[in-house]
């Protein structure tokens, strides 16, 4: 029998079907002082590392995706300026396919979720899957293949979400908030439904390969053995120790601010984890080029040793800017936005890694949140994937997309607004081939700028 609040619920988010119709969702058009896209892209370089930024550029125009992974701060000034039902989730920010992936639980089991929170904050649900949507149709087509089945992806994962979010409208609070997808429950599933020996067998080897990549593999890329003691390796412009980092400081005064800066950072941990930092010393700090749209942003990893060379734990420590959905949305709740990346994540994920956490630079100022560097990261590779594997993986991020929705939000509301047939689900997948037609064009764009030489972009090394 279904409760009276449910009722409730769901009819609040009916009744919303009349002033935005889920229908007009697919009617987007770019709005007619829409601003210039290149010139959005490159507002956020302001206060980025300036001899960062040319690698920035060209990461993000080798391909039409790739240009989407970096250009969030576009979508969200073309959402802000379309219709949204009232209907608040706490956002991803930036849900496109490549932020996806697989992690260690701290129980050490191998989860799929959420990877990317840097743009959180609460907002419209539909940005989201929008977002999403939207890149299953770029994805499609920068494979090579024809519009039809981009918009068919869109629309599976947009079902995959809709249905799930009915679920957990139906479920305890307490039984959505424990929801998580292993990697091992996926593998088994894949054979009842009848997937085949190579599918199952490349499974398990994606299984193997992700678990591999532990922060002990990452060391052995990132640290060596000098003068008795462990530090990073120097490999600019990619990977460059504190050493070598030009600044206008002294020594002593620079390892002095790192201090406080990890201080800082441990101060927001719980005590059980704090406990558990004390028994590292830290001994080196390096900057790190990581991602495609964050180039640019700082990022720093700490290396810590305990009782030897097999105890080893590696920090990432990135720079916390304004998300790019703040100009449109209310502000954040928290005045450190390392700590909005942090809260976000925490409420998103099924489970995060136990080393989130966050700081204030006491020399710079700028904020930064803290995680592990690698803990069993796997992500699917979007470029290489089949229409079959791909059609799964939309379906499992919306799935995933709804279950952190469902957590920050009121899941029988947004429910209720969606319904059970498929008229939101054909309307986002109109808006995603729509969308994809417009970041074309925002990548010709770009592509023009960098190649008139209004733009500069570096060549990576070898």
């Amino acid at each position: 029998m279904m409760s009276t609040h449910l009722t409730e619920h769901r009819d609040r988010g009916r009744n919303l079907r009349k002033s935005v119709p889920r229908s007009s969702h697919g009617d987007w058009a770019p709005s007619v002082d829409r601003p210039d896209p290149v010139d959005l892209i490159e507002s956020q370089n302001a206060d980025r590392v300036g001899w960062l930024v040319p690698i920035r550029r060209v990461r993000m125009v080798e391909t039409p995706f790739t240009f989407y992974r970096g250009s969030a701060k576009i979508m969200a000034c073309d959402l802000a300026a379309a219709q949204s039902p009232d209907l608040q989730v706490q956002l991803c920010g930036d849900a496109h396919l490549s932020n996806f992936g697989v992690f260690a639980s701290p129980e050490r089991r191998l989860l799929f979720d959420l990877n990317d929170f840097d743009e959180t904050l609460p907002g419209p649900f539909d940005w989201d899957v929008k977002r999403l949507a939207a890149s299953l149709v770029i994805a499609a087509e920068d494979r090579g293949w024809d519009r039809a089945t981009g918009r068919g992806l869109a629309i599976e994962s947009t079902k995959a979400y809709r249905e799930s979010m009915a679920s957990f409208a139906e479920q305890s609070w307490l039984k959505t908030w424990y929801s998580k997808v292993p990697v091992d429950d996926l593998l088994a599933l894949a054979k009842t439904q009848g997937a085949s020996k190579k599918q199952v067998k490349r499974g398990k080897r994606f299984i193997r390969k992700a678990k591999s990549k532990d922060h002990l593999q990452a060391a052995k890329g990132l640290i060596e053995f000098d003068n008795d003691r462990f530090r990073f390796k120097s490999e600019p412009p990619l990977l460059i120790p504190l050493r070598d980092i030009p600044l206008d400081v002294a020594p002593d005064e620079l390892r002095d601010s790192v201090r406080k800066d990890f201080a800082d950072y441990r101060s927001s941990m719980g005590d059980d984890v704090a406990r558990l930092l004390d028994r590292y010393d830290l001994v080196d700090i390096a900057m790190k080029v990581v991602g495609v749209g964050s180039v640019g942003t700082r990022c720093m990893i700490a290396l810590l040793v305990g009782r030897g060379p097999n105890d080893i734990l590696l920090l990432q420590f990135t720079e916390a800017s304004q998300s790019v959905l703040a100009e449109y949305l209310p502000p954040s709740r928290y005045e450190e936005s390392g700590q909005r990346v942090v809260e976000g994540q925490r409420l998103m994920q099924a489970a995060s890694d136990i080393f989130l956490g966050w700081s204030r630079s006491s020399r710079s100022g700028h904020h930064y949140y803290w995680r592990q560097l690698k803990d069993w990261k796997g992500s699917v590779d979007v470029a290489k994937s089949s229409e079959e594997a791909l059609m799964r993986y939309g379906k499992l991020c919306g799935l995933i997309l709804a279950r952190a929705h469902a957590v920050s939000g009121d899941p029988a509301a947004i429910s209720g607004y969606l319904g059970k047939g498929h008229v939101f689900d054909e309307a986002m997948g109109e808006f995603a081939v729509r969308y994809a037609r417009q970041n074309r064009e925002d990548h010709a764009a770009f592509a023009a700028a960098i190649e008139d030489g209004r733009l500069e972009a570096a060549e990576l090394p070898a």
